[in-house]
């Protein structure tokens, strides 16, 4: 019994640990690529690539096709012109698979086509970021009535800057931000970033 006690404050600690090592500004930011769709049609995405044209709003989200995450991505869609005339590009990053990101992307009421989304099916990407998880439960649904067969990543959104080191960092956990609220806080972020 109190082997158990003390195992199940290690894995505690260890839980609490880990939600309090997310990036911050400053911090390098940690390299990847991952499939991706951008109206429905898949292709790899590089951030060191996407890097070299500019600032990269890296925004981890739950899941496609929920509502927070829906709203998010569309108001991502709608301002998406602001962050191109600040010089700066968008990537959302889930746990969703492909074929479920290629529907994402390409539906008018969502990404509408205008900036791509990743898949990070093991979460790997998001725990280099120190982005939580949470495994996905079973009989979910999406707003559709599909099955959400993956896990949750915590909102976290980055500003990350041409030179790979983070600008800006923000959770709904963390700082009690609206989904539709990250996309104005990284908006504002990358305007400053192009007045510079």
């Amino acid at each position: 019994m109190k082997k158990n006690l003390i195992f199940g404050l290690a894995i505690s600690a260890a839980l609490c640990a880990s939600a309090l090592a997310a990036l911050q500004p400053g911090d390098r930011a940690p390299d990847f690529s991952a499939p991706a769709s951008l109206a429905g049609k898949g292709f790899h995405f590089s951030l060191r690539a996407a890097l070299k044209k500019g600032p990269v709003v890296v925004y981890f989200y739950p899941s496609a096709f929920t509502g927070g995450c829906d709203l998010e991505a569309h108001t991502f869609a709608q301002d998406k012109d602001q962050f191109t005339a600040a010089g700066a590009s968008i990537i959302g990053v889930s746990e969703d698979s492909i074929a479920r990101l290629d529907q994402f992307s390409a539906d008018p009421s969502y990404c509408a086509g205008r900036f791509p989304v990743a898949s990070d099916p093991t979460g790997k990407i998001a725990a280099s970021y120190g982005v939580t998880a949470v495994p996905g439960k079973p009989g979910l649904k999406d707003v559709r009535g599909v099955d959400i067969d993956h896990g949750f990543i915590e909102r976290t959104t980055f500003v990350i800057g041409k030179d790979g080191k983070i600008v800006a960092a923000f959770s709904s956990k963390e700082d009690h931000l609206t989904p539709d609220a990250h996309v104005s806080k990284a908006l504002e972020v990358v305007q400053k970033l192009a007045a510079k």
